[in-house]
């Protein structure tokens, strides 16, 4: 019966949320009326992309954003915010192609490895350009490669390039070839590698000497002066409004028929202030295609796909996860009131937040199901990995989790105990001090805010109070990754690409920046900590498949006993596109539908206004 009520309250709300649809002129216009003239000689060394249809030059590609991007330097950014936008300005040596899930060349035509497993060789085409018209070369991989191995910058992609403390050795020599030598045999070199994304050695080596690297290609910069080696260029950017991506004239990708990529004007990411803004804004036809819609819209979506000249693509479990923690990160530098090694958060929160039975049994309280049936509609699944349902390839649905058993949270919390010392209905430790944290997520998120709030509901039951903080989102990220003001939070994690867990270094190990809760340790503080690093090792450098899943689902079921990250469900991912574009092949895998963005166009069927 809940689930009829539940399917519903989504018609309900579907009709409700009935608007007009634009026509089929819409928000992909034509931004130019003549054909795109060439203005430069193809590359030497073309890229020859092979799409499902030749398209043609023109329009503009509009999405929403729920918060604007902290930077546009490829290399330092470590959000979706900035990821969804700076990927289509830079490239690596290969790129990992959505429809196949497969490396495909890149700045890299082909590559290589020797007979020692050891010594990798990346060939680059030639005549590859910036957007600025000068050459990307050798030294422009090895600059950017030298950047993400910095010790002071420690960018996300480092944790990937160390192999048992020893960093990886890339040397060229020529202007045309690039050589990588690791430590020990390594599996995932290729899409490692290729994680270093190529900025211009001639406009950024001076601020990398001077240790301004990390504030170059900020939101401030002039964007005639974002140099970019991808398909697209920053054309103009206005803050907490949008930010619009332009032709890089100087692509070395082109079509089958030798017209040079990308086919769009530009792609326009206008900021919005939450899903329902998103929402509103699709359904009236001024954004071309939703990447993140709210399960409760996906009625409207499948009533109205004729009527406003859409698909809904219905792809199945995300490969993005959800999840809250505890905040365990320790002091790294002495502040005021503060040594090294001393917990960031009160020291009795963290004895709290430190034993694993608290942690589990918080856990334990969370009801997922009826989460799934009321704020998702019965479109989300449980999950307990950062490998969903989703993945084919690495999901494990025989790992240790701590599933809805209030009964057992509460014995768990009594065994600490922690009871109703005074009759106010919430626990107390054995000092007297009320169990109560507040918990931050990112306030344009209405699913993490309502997950939050059901939360919030399930702990009170068992005794706990928890007080919520919605922030906005990059306010959310710099606690995180640099203040760490914040005793619980809830956010997601996007997979990463290729979606194995290889790729998750940075989250896994004890020294990696996104390791939420207790980042950039000098050493592993805990031995399970230690065990995982030892696993990652054989992740990264075992070339058995079965050793490598082995030793992942170990990984797993270290995290879940540990209760370090506490998962929430996964949503069922359906996507509403335009109808009025070509070469549109949405993907499970982010980006979902502008991953092949430079091979988007505008068709004739489209029509202009």
């Amino acid at each position: 019966m809940t689930g009829r009520i539940a399917d519903l309250s989504r018609r309900a709300l579907a009709m409700a949320l009935l608007i007009p649809l634009a026509a089929a002129c819409g928000a992909g216009r034509s931004s130019t009326s003549a054909p795109y003239d060439d203005p430069h000689p193809l590359p030497e060394e073309p890229l020859v992309i092979d799409a499902p249809e030749v398209g043609a030059h023109g329009g503009r590609f509009i999405v929403p954003a729920t918060s604007g991007p902290r930077t546009f330097n490829m290399i330092m950014g470590n959000e979706t915010s900035t990821y969804d936008i700076t990927k289509l300005m830079f490239i690596g040596l290969a790129d990992f192609d959505n429809a196949t899930q497969r490396e495909v060349p890149m700045l890299a035509k082909s590559w290589s490895t020797a007979d020692d497993k050891l010594t990798w060789t990346f060939n680059l085409r030639r005549g590859a350009q910036f957007s600025d018209g000068h050459p990307i070369t050798s030294a422009d991989v090895l600059f950017s490669f030298e950047v993400v191995l910095d010790d002071t910058l420690h960018p996300a992609a480092q944790d990937g390039l160390i192999t048992n403390g020893r960093k990886w050795e890339v040397t060229a020599p020529d202007d045309y070839t690039v050589v990588i030598k690791t430590p020990e045999p390594n599996a995932m070199v290729v899409a490692l590698a290729s994680s270093v994304f190529i900025m211009p050695k001639h406009l950024l080596e001076a601020a990398f000497r001077a240790g301004a690297f990390a504030s170059a290609y900020g939101v401030n910069t002039p964007a005639d002066q974002v140099v970019t080696s991808g398909p697209f260029r920053l054309v103009s950017y206005t803050a907490n409004e949008r930010v619009v991506l332009g032709r890089n004239p100087y692509w070395f990708g082109v079509d089958a028929r030798q017209q040079r990529l990308p086919y769009l004007d530009e792609i326009v990411f206008t900021v919005v202030p939450d899903l329902d803004a998103a929402h509103l804004q699709f359904a009236s036809g001024n954004v071309d295609g939703l990447e993140r819609p709210k399960p409760e819209n996906y009625a409207w979506y499948e009533d109205n796909q004729a009527r406003g000249n859409f698909t809904l693509y219905d792809l199945g479990p995300e490969m993005n996860s959800q999840m809250f923690w505890f905040n365990l990160n320790k002091v790294r530098q002495p502040t005021a009131g503060k040594r090294v090694g001393d917990p960031v958060v009160d020291a009795t929160k963290y004895r709290w937040f430190n034993n694993p039975a608290f942690r589990r049994a918080v856990s334990m309280a969370v009801d997922r199901e009826a989460m799934i049936k009321s704020i998702y509609f019965g479109d989300a699944v449980k999950n307990w990995s950062t490998m969903t349902p989703g993945n084919k390839q690495w999901y494990s649905p025989d790992i240790v989790k701590y599933d809805y058993d209030p009964d057992e949270a509460r014995r768990l919390l009594a065994s600490l105990d922690f009871r109703d010392r005074n009759g106010d209905g919430v626990l107390d430790d054995p000092q007297g001090h009320a169990i109560s944290f507040t918990l931050k997520t990112n306030s344009d998120n209405r699913l993490r805010v309502g997950m939050a709030n059901f939360i919030r509901d399930d702990l009170a039951k068992i005794g706990i109070r928890v007080v919520l903080t919605p922030v906005d989102f990059n306010t959310l990220i710099t606690n995180l990754r640099d203040d760490f003001q914040y005793e619980a939070a809830l956010l997601g994690l996007q997979t990463a690409v290729p979606p194995e867990p290889g790729m998750g270094q940075n989250v896994w190990r004890s020294s990696g920046l996104t390791h939420w809760w207790n980042a950039r340790q000098p050493k592993p503080e805990t031995p399970q900590e230690a065990r995982i690093d030892q696993l990652m090792d054989v992740i990264m450098q075992n070339p058995d498949f079965p050793a490598r899943l082995e030793a992942w689902h170990e990984v797993q079921n270290i995290v879940n006993e540990q209760s370090w990250l506490i998962w929430l469900p996964t949503q069922v991912a359906k996507l509403p596109l335009s109808n009025r574009f070509g070469n549109l092949q949405p993907s499970i895998v982010p980006h979902r539908f502008l991953w092949n963005a430079d091979r988007i166009f505008l068709t004739s069927r489209a029509g202009q206004s």
